[in-house]
Order: C-alpha cells, then sequence, then structure tokens
C-alpha cells in the first residue's frame, strides 16, 4: 500500500510535468518549464526510494549515481549541433529501460496470486515490443545523425517482405506471451522488436528525420504508461501518456510541415518511403557570386531583410556573429526578422533553442506560416546555413525527396544572399534550384567567417 504522503508526492509530480509541458511549449518559458520537469522527477525519485523497502537499495543507489553522472557530464559537454542525437540516445534509453521493466516482470505475472491477467499480459508484450523498437531505431537515429553511418535511406531487394514478416513474427510472439507467457518469448519479442526498429529507420534519409525522432518520442512513452500499468505505478502511466501525446501530436505537426503523411511516416519501408535521393555530385550550372563587400551594400541599403537560419550556422556557431549584424541593421533604420521553418536544424525546435543561445528576441522569430506572406515585400533575403527549407524543388519538381515540403518562400523576395561553404547539396541530397534563379547571388566561405567579414563591411557602408 502507497503512504499517503507518497500518494500526495505523485500528485505533485504529476503536474510539475504538466506545467513543463505547457512552458515548453513556447521559447519564452521553455527554460523555467525545463526546470519545472526536473523538479518533478527529482520529487518522483525521491518519494520511490523513500516509500518503498528495497532488498538492493545501496545498488540502486549506485545506479542512480552513475547514471545521474554520466547525464550531467554528457549534457554539459554536448554542443549544439549534437543535441538531436542526445535526443535521440535518452529517447532510446527510456524505451530500452521500460522493455527491462516489462520482461521483469512477464517473469513474476504467473507467480502472483490473480496475476497473468490478459490485459496485463497484453501490456508487457506491447511493453517490450515498442520498447525495443524505440531504443533499436533511436540507436540507428543516432548513428544516422553523428555521421557514424550514411545519412542516405538504406534499401535492399526484399526489404518489404523482411518488414512484413517482423510484424508478422511480432505479433505472432505478442500472442503466444498472452496465451503462454515464458521469459524466453518476451526475449524473443524484444529481439524482433529491435529489428523492426532498425528496418523502420533504415530507409529514412534527408529532412525526414526529425519525423522520426518525434515519433520514436512517442513510443517511448507509449511504452513508459504501459509500464506504469504494469507496476501498478499511476504517476508513470501519467507522464508516460504526456510524452506519449505529445510525440504523437509533435509527430502529426512535423509530418503536416513536411508534407508527408503519418501513415507513410510507420509503415515507410512498405512503401519504399525514403527509398531515394538525389545525387550528391556537384552541379557545373553556373551561379552568381559576390564578395562580403557587395553583399554589405545590398544589406545596408535594404528597407526589409528576412534571414533564413539553417543547420549550417549552428555548425559554423555564427548564431552571435549573426545577432550583431541584425542588431546593426536594425540601429540603421531595416525591419528585421528570422523565418523559422518548422524543421529547421535537426529536430523541432532546435533553430529556436540556437538563437536564443545568442539572446535573440523571441519577437524576432517569426514561424513559416506568419512570415511567407512577407517575403514578397522582402528587399533582401539572407539565408545562412540553410538549404532544402528553401528549395523551390518542393513545390515544383514531383518525384523529388523533399516534394511536398512547405517550404519558406525566399525565392519571392527581390534579392536573396545565399551564404554557403560549396555547392553541395543539403541533407536531401538534390540541388537547390533557389541558387539559380536570377534574383540569387552567392556568398561562399565558412559561415563564421564570411558573417565576421559582412558584419565589417556593413559597418563601414
Amino acid at each position: 500500500m502507497i503512504p499517503v504522503w507518497a500518494q500526495l508526492a505523485y500528485l505533485l509530480a504529476a503536474v510539475c510535468f504538466i506545467v513543463a509541458l505547457k512552458g515548453l511549449s513556447s521559447p519564452r518559458t521553455a527554460r523555467r518549464g525545463n526546470l519545472i520537469g526536473a523538479a518533478g522527477a527529482l520529487i518522483a525519485c525521491v518519494t520511490v526510494v523513500a516509500s518503498s523497502d528495497f532488498d538492493h537499495l545501496s545498488a540502486i543507489l549506485a545506479a542512480v549515481a552513475i547514471g545521474a553522472a554520466a547525464g550531467t557530464i554528457g549534457a554539459y559537454r554536448v554542443q549544439m549541433t549534437q543535441m538531436p542525437q542526445m535526443v535521440a540516445l535518452f529517447n532510446g534509453v527510456g524505451g530500452g529501460a521500460a522493455a527491462i521493466v516489462a520482461l521483469l516482470e512477464l517473469s513474476k505475472l504467473p507467480e502472483q496470486p490473480g496475476g497473468g491477467g490478459i490485459v496485463e499480459l497484453i501490456a508487457a508484450a506491447f511493453t517490450i515490443l515498442v520498447g525495443s523498437v524505440s531504443l533499436a531505431g533511436s540507436i540507428i537515429t543516432f548513428l544516422k545523425l553523428q555521421e557514424l553511418m550514411t545519412t542516405r535511406p538504406i534499401t535492399f531487394g526484399g526489404y518489404p517482405i523482411l518488414y512484413g514478416l517482423g510484424l508478422l513474427a511480432a505479433v505472432g510472439l505478442g500472442v503466444v506471451i498472452v496465451l503462454s507467457p515464458s521469459i524466453l518469448v518476451g526475449v524473443g519479442l524484444a529481439a524482433v522488436g529491435a529489428g523492426l526498429g532498425v528496418l523502420l529507420v533504415l530507409p529514412v534519409g534527408g529532412a525526414d528525420v526529425p519525423i522520426v525522432i518525434s515519433l520514436l518520442n512517442a513510443f517511448t512513452g507509449l511504452t513508459v504508461a504501459a509500464s506504469g500499468y504494469l507496476l501498478q505505478n499511476t504517476l508513470l502511466l501519467v507522464a508516460g501518456t504526456l510524452v506519449g501525446a505529445a510525440g504523437t501530436l509533435l509527430t502529426l505537426l512535423m509530418a503536416n510541415a513536411m508534407g508527408r503523411s503519418l501513415f507513410t511516416t510507420l509503415f515507410g519501408a512498405l512503401r519504399g518511403f525514403g527509398s531515394t535521393l538525389g545525387s550528391t555530385e556537384v552541379s557545373n550550372r553556373p551561379v552568381r557570386s559576390v564578395g562580403p563587400a557587395d553583399a554589405a551594400v545590398l544589406l545596408a541599403y535594404a528597407e526589409r531583410v528576412i534571414i533564413v537560419p539553417g543547420y549550417g550556422l549552428a555548425v559554423a556557431q555564427a548564431q552571435h556573429t549573426l545577432r550583431q549584424l541584425v542588431d546593426v541593421l536594425i540601429e540603421r533604420g531595416t525591419k528585421v526578422d528570422y523565418a523559422i521553418h518548422p524543421v529547421a536544424g535537426r529536430m523541432p525546435g532546435h533553430m529556436n533553442v540556437l538563437l536564443a543561445e545568442a539572446q535573440v528576441p523571441y519577437e524576432q522569430l517569426r514561424e513559416m506560416d506568419d512570415i511567407n506572406p512577407e517575403f514578397k515585400q522582402a528587399d533582401v533575403v539572407l539565408v545562412v546555413g540553410a538549404n532544402d527549407v528553401v528549395n523551390p524543388a518542393a513545390e515544383t519538381t514531383p518525384g523529388a525527396p523533399i516534394y511536398g515540403m512547405p517550404i519558406l518562400h525566399a525565392n519571392h523576395a527581390r534579392q536573396v544572399i545565399f551564404l554557403k561553404r560549396s555547392m553541395r547539396p543539403g541533407f536531401a541530397g538534390i540541388e537547390n534550384e533557389l541558387l539559380y534563379e536570377p534574383t540569387t547571388t552567392l556568398l561562399f566561405g565558412d559561415a563564421k567567417d564570411t558573417m565576421s567579414k559582412l558584419l565589417s563591411e556593413v559597418k563601414a557602408v
């Protein structure tokens, strides 16, 4: 029986999680929301230890200390550009932990008085399967984002058949667990789930990765909720449901932002999801290029400027210099905004956090649907490190990997200054047609170095 004080503590932790989720919905309140969520997690962990009679408390506390130390060190050392990889790892660990808990509970269910009920067994099978999918899928996502393996889609002959057989095997083993619980069958189901997780993520490439991150996050939330049911822990049930619901909603929003369907995301391997990308070869088509001095003149005399930041900005760590440039333009009377695409960076909200780190005012961050109608009035659009999110091929080239993805309409502006290190394609692996528009000029070089030169030239104009 859980003591009354522990139940009240769990209630307080659940309230913290809900308030934290609300806070995380806006960049202005995200920091406070994150701290509230962390406080809720701390309350939950302390309550579990204080209200339970563990046989191996010393080992548990040692494991908690090791995990806390590893998480703290990792969080402090991770670069902003590597944040999506860390999120993928943390997400995978959560799904794997839930699967392990379900396996342990599965070994106990037949021994409990009245245990082994059909609902409990279904919950155990679900948690083992989906938790394993989340763990393995998150590992592959990490490897792709870290570029330890190719970011291009990986498919092979018979891929849909193998995927289908894996689904059938998962259903079959799940039924076996419900009818005749066995830890060995549970381990087999976990192995099949891990294989399905790998198969789910392998054919994903390019800009579709953010959708998969959100999807796997939802999977982990659902497994935590199911493990909460198994453990009869209301707090786990609430927390998992919150994560699952938020992750599912975010997946839907990201899929819409990418012009994808949720069905395609879930069963893409059976339909060739992400199976093709364009060539990564550098094009020989002519482009117009300028130096920092000429680009500075365009910016200095513009009345309306829109900045389009992308992942390349984060890699170059040029966000602070960019903010200084914007401040100078605003002091000269120029109206400047940042156009934020839903998948700018490599995960939802990545670009907002990056710019917040550089103390960019929240009022200057404009979402895609809000800013798109204003590109026609822009004298200059400065694209820094973005590529696929401004590629007109998403609207004009059927069959392109990003076709159907809503984009920022930078091509509608009077002039476009495109900062690029080289002519190599973006993450989706296709040429950006915006580079060859007559209104586009390219400014080649490392974003941070080029931005510093551009800032100096604007000040000198």
